[in-house]
């Protein structure tokens, strides 16, 4: 599951930012592909980090305390 979130997140969060610096008319798929691969090979090892970091947060905020 991590990994095609990672996947997914990356594809969105990197076109939205390609548009925004190059605007539409100078976008281009090569350009949206390259920042793709470049932010998913940070988010993934970024997110396998802190995944059992917010796993236990996620605990404590929704366990009641014993």
């Amino acid at each position: 599951m991590p990994f095609l979130l990672s996947l997914l997140m990356t594809c969105v969060v990197s076109m939205i930012s390609t548009l925004k610096s190059l605007g539409f008319s100078n976008f281009t798929l090569p350009d949206w592909i390259g920042a793709w691969v470049i932010s998913w090979l940070i988010a993934f090892p970024v997110l396998l980090l802190a995944l059992p970091i917010v796993k236990k947060l996620t605990l404590m905020l929704v366990e009641p305390p014993h």
